[in-house]
């Protein structure tokens, strides 16, 4: 079954549009605005999207070119649905990347025919894909051929808080980490720090640097004692070359932290702070959870949850705080339990 996201702010049209597109066969969620439209379709990864243009928050336009800027999403089919028939607007969104556009008022088959149209067109462009890993088990291979390329690879231990690489230095290797947690963040002019991706066992670090033959665009910290081998950039590259399974697998992981990283941005550009606290704790609850029968609980300085927050340190404890009366968490000193996981992933943006 095929997966829509329908993201419309009027309620009636959602509903109707929903109600018309179940009825017709498709898996339906919605959005009511672009903001929750591009969380969804980055944890949905629906079949295709359709989408109004004038919005709350964050309109069609917005949402379109964030989610096309993500190569996660950058494929999915993606007409615009609105009351606006404009040129310019027409121009504004083809250029955006749109696919289509249906103008309200709209009959059924105006639109499931669009839909229809779309859907057959990425069909024959994602075919090709799908028939190669039925035949050919790439993540499989993929362990296989790193567990042998890593065997002369320079190991290195690194202390908690440690600098792996800075921001802005030549890409002379890249990190696997064998066992241990790091971050990568950004740093203002002025001193403050944003953290922007976490990684955990198994998990790569500055690899997008060597394929784009750049600087660093980012520095990287441990978070706790880690252990990493050391790739250096050219014989990375060239591992990259001998195999198109590898190079297959870099771009999906990167794809998956480049949404990563845009949804943490989103979030920072449109979410009440309480939000963004309960999603920073959440994020650290995903990426290092070991034991699913046990509270997850994780020691970290409120400074240091400030820079993920986007925000003060007196902020972060303060709402750290309100949580633990609400019976979110436990807070003793520096370490932080997570009790109630739907009540932190239920907090109004």
């Amino acid at each position: 079954m095929k997966k829509i996201l329908v993201i419309e702010d009027n309620l009636e049209v959602r509903e109707n549009t929903c109600e018309i597109l179940e009825l017709s066969g498709y898996e339906v969620f919605s959005a009511e605005n672009g903001k929750i439209g591009v969380q969804e379709a980055l944890d949905k990864m629906p079949d295709l999207i359709i989408c109004d243009v004038m919005m709350p928050v964050l309109d069609g336009f917005g949402a379109l070119k964030i989610l096309h800027k993500n190569p996660k999403t950058t494929n999915i089919p993606f007409i615009f649905l609105t009351a606006k028939a404009e040129k310019d607007d027409f121009r504004k969104g083809m250029n955006l990347g749109a696919d289509d556009y249906v103008t309200k008022p709209f009959t059924d088959i105006e639109l499931l025919e669009a839909i229809e149209i779309r859907l057959d067109k990425y069909k024959h462009i994602a075919e090709p894909v799908q028939a190669h890993n039925v035949f050919f088990n790439v993540e499989e291979h993929f362990q296989t051929i790193l567990t042998e390329f890593l065997k002369d690879k320079e190991h290195r231990f690194y202390k908690q808080k440690d600098l792996i690489f800075r921001e802005g230095s030549t890409p002379r290797s890249v990190f696997w980490i064998k066992e241990g947690k790091a971050q990568t963040f950004k740093s203002h002019e002025y001193g403050k720090e944003l953290t922007l991706s976490f990684y955990g066992n198994n998990d790569f670090i500055g690899s997008s640097d060597a394929f784009r033959n750049s600087p660093y665009q980012e520095s990287a910290i441990a978070i706790d004692a880690t252990e990493i081998i050391l790739i250096p950039t050219e014989e990375f590259m060239e591992w990259m070359r001998s195999d198109n399974s590898i190079a297959q697998h870099f771009i999906h992981l990167m794809a998956i932290k480049a949404g990563e990283k845009d949804k943490h941005l989103l979030e920072l550009a449109y979410s009440s702070v309480r939000k963004r606290v309960a999603d920073s704790l959440l994020r650290l609850f995903k990426h290092y959870k070991e034991d699913d029968h046990r509270l997850f609980q994780i020691s970290i300085r409120r400074e240091e949850l400030a820079h993920i927050v986007g925000t003060t340190k007196e902020t972060v404890t303060r709402t750290l705080s309100e949580f633990k009366e609400d019976g979110l968490i436990d807070v003793k000193g520096s370490s932080i339990t997570l009790r109630d996981i739907d009540g932190l992933e239920a907090i109004p943006a």
